[in-house]
């Protein structure tokens, strides 16, 4: 299977929490405390994206 590299946005909050988007997947967002856990809560949204 060949792989596809799509763009993320990070961003931080005014709580200081790191949001990932995913603008290609309408609604694919997560957040975490540092940009590590917010990269990892973004692979399990987008595993369960059919």
């Amino acid at each position: 299977m060949e792989k596809v590299r799509l763009p993320i946005i990070i961003e931080q909050d005014e709580d200081k929490y790191y949001i990932v988007s995913r603008p290609l997947f309408k609604g694919c967002h997560s957040y975490g405390e540092t940009i590590d856990k917010a990269l990892e809560n973004i692979k399990e949204v987008i595993d369960i994206i059919p």
